[in-house]
């Protein structure tokens, strides 16, 4: 059943305070490579954020913007920003000038928290738009500590209703702009109860690390309150997540569950040594964010045999809600819908399909959105009553287990027949010589709709073969042939050096697409 929340409900209390109630303050909260920090520390070094930032001007119902690295000064600010009721905005600290201002404007956030590297981007846009921010921290500022230190470390947690907007989440990207998907403190905690507990088994014993960003909602949730939710351990660490830093960081720190995404499984899997690397620690690793190609599953089984779970979830439905479970893991699957929430597949005008048809996701739970800053006609079609309208596609078999086809607009229709791209990507990472495959649908001449794909090539690829791109697209063209049905194979095949990839590291299929129409 959803988490039925009281009326005055606060995050920050529901994640943090309630550790300490329960006896857990000395508990190890976070672990870095200098520091460990025991969940009494964090809520002391909260309570200073959030007496700052109130000393600032901020105030309930506001927003505040955090654009820090995963550092320990990042959760200090998120429940800060929690505890005096205003509303947290997480982005990317690598942003552009232009998305910035973007960024800033759209969410009229009153106070930013940043580092050094990031705040000359910061200014620039600020100096471009009429912005509302009316304070700036910096944490790595000579003056941030003597700050923080003057602050009390005792704060009451404002009586936040169960139905305020807690953290903003952003959704699409690829053919524009974010929308600012506004999510509630009762979404937050319902997820929490569904999933990590439920499915995944969250415990105190549970050490978490994390491929993607705290502000990519994924990771917020699994590596950040999902483990804060039941005592547990999260490690957090700045630097870019890379083959040989995720390696060397498991080693380290020995996590219990993996936070994983499909573009460094097949990263992981590329290496060298992947085999050689000691995984035993796991007892599970995670899967989210974009489709979890068969192949890629099957390899990493041989290499780690790791129970990998891979599930799909969106912002607009906090986090996931259709999971592959421990001990109940099917390859090529999202696995079956989380307790709690209802997930059908329908057709264009919200008919229930039955098993075996490919159709457009709808779901309802306790973690649905309030909808999309400023908006309506969007957050008319994809929130109807109790449901969310994805743009993805799926198809559910008898056992209830679904299967991902991909978002509606990459779905294509190649001779009257539907072609989700993920299968044929699937086939091209089965070849050697490929690393990374993205499909996009591309119209010909006669204005018919044909599969096109972008190939990263695999570093063990001969020279030779690397020499005659023509004959090497056509030995991927047969390969594709032998494997599907034959209206599947890709009519063109363009070598790249890489995929181009969104603001939250995804495969960005509207800039792929745009490439190919030129």
């Amino acid at each position: 059943m959803p988490f039925s929340p009281p009326e005055r409900f606060n995050i920050a209390d529901y994640f943090l305070e309630a550790r300490l109630r329960e006896g857990r303050g000395e508990h190890t909260a976070i672990l870095t490579e200098e520091d460990e920090l025991t969940y009494a520390q964090v809520l002391e070094a909260a309570n200073r954020f959030g007496n700052v930032l109130r000393g600032m001007g901020v105030q309930p119902e506001q927003r505040v913007m955090i654009a820090l690295s995963d550092i320990p000064e990042y959760v200090a600010a998120l429940f800060g920003i929690l505890k005096i009721g205003a509303a947290v905005v997480m982005v990317n600290p690598g942003l552009s000038v232009k998305e910035i201002e973007y960024f800033l404007a759209y969410t009229r956030a009153v106070a930013l928290v940043t580092h050094s590297e990031s705040l000359p981007a910061f200014e620039e846009a600020r100096a471009a738009i009429h912005d509302h921010l009316q304070a700036v921290l910096v944490v790595d500022d000579p003056g941030f500590d003597a700050r923080l230190a003057a602050a009390s470390p005792e704060l009451e947690t404002y009586p936040t209703h169960r139905d305020d907007a807690a953290i903003w989440l952003f959704s699409g990207g690829t053919t524009g702009f974010p929308k600012a998907v506004l999510q509630t403190h009762a979404s937050y905690a319902n997820s929490t109860e569904c999933y990590a507990k439920e499915v995944i088994g969250y415990s105190e014993r549970d050490v978490t690390l994390a491929v993607p960003k705290l502000f990519f909602g994924y990771a917020t949730g699994s590596n950040l309150l999902f483990p804060f939710a039941v005592g547990g351990t999260s490690v957090l660490y700045p630097e870019p997540c890379t083959v040989d830093v995720l390696f060397e960081k498991i080693e380290r720190f020995r996590p219990t569950i993996l936070v994983n995404v499909p573009t460094m499984v097949n990263r992981m899997l590329a290496d060298p040594a992947a085999s050689a690397y000691d995984l035993s620690c796991l007892r599970v690793s995670t899967s989210a964010g974009e489709a979890l190609p068969v192949e890629l599953h099957r390899r990493w089984d041989e290499a780690y045999g790791v129970e990998l779970l891979d599930g799909l979830g969106t912002a607009e439905m906090w986090h996931i809600f259709i999971s592959n479970r421990p001990g109940d893991v099917r390859p090529g699957t999202l696995g079956k819908a989380v307790p709690g929430f209802e997930v059908r597949v329908c057709d264009e005008e919200g008919r229930e399909l039955p098993a075996g048809d490919t159709g457009w996701l709808w779901v309802r739970g306790g973690s649905r959105a309030l909808g999309y800053w400023q908006q309506m006609e969007k957050t008319k079609q994809a929130f109807r009553g109790e449901w969310y309208v994805s743009g993805d596609m799926l198809r559910r078999d008898e056992e209830g287990y679904f299967t991902y086809c991909g978002r509606g607009d990459d779905m294509l229709k190649v001779s009257g027949k539907w072609l989700a791209p993920g299968e044929v990507e699937s086939r091209l990472l089965e070849h050697p010589g490929v690393k990374e495959a993205a499909v996009v649908g591309v119209t010909d001449d006669d204005g018919l709709t044909k599969p096109h794909a972008y190939v990263v090539l695999s570093p063990d690829l001969s020279d030779g073969a690397r020499k005659d791109p023509a004959r090497l697209e056509a030995e991927l063209q047969t390969f594709v042939r032998e494997g599907l049905a034959p209206y599947k194979y890709p009519r063109r095949i363009v070598f790249v050096d890489e995929l181009p990839r969104t603001h939250l590291g995804k495969v960005d299929r509207g800039a792929i697409r745009r490439t190919a129409s030129r």
